[in-house]
């Protein structure tokens, strides 16, 4: 199992904790870590934006991915939601142990 971060920002504690609950119920993530109050700069639909949002830190696998953005889009509230994979180069022997079994 090769382990992942996803990166989701969402619009509110709400939305966040339960994106959180769905993946860990879902066996899709071994932790999540949920970040109040981010503030977030961007552009959409050729304007310039800033939000308050939630980010999460999901602890997943590269076998995940597609079944995890299923279950963030069907339980998000954006049009185009932030879904960011990361692959960790090194992460400590026995928490990566314990990552990866968490997701069987």
């Amino acid at each position: 199992m090769e382990p992942q971060i996803i990166l989701i920002s969402c619009a509110s504690i709400e939305e966040g904790q339960k994106i959180a609950k769905r993946l860990l119920d879902e066996r899709l993530a071994s932790c999540v870590n949920v970040i109040p109050q981010i503030y977030s700069y961007y552009w959409w639909e050729n304007k310039q934006e800033e939000a308050q949002e939630i980010l999460l830190i999901v602890k997943t696998s590269k076998e995940k991915w597609d079944k995890l953005v299923m279950t963030v889009k069907a339980n998000h509230s954006y049009q185009c939601p932030e879904i960011i994979s990361l692959e960790p180069s090194q992460v400590f022997h026995p928490y990566l142990s314990w990552w990866q079994n968490e997701l069987k």
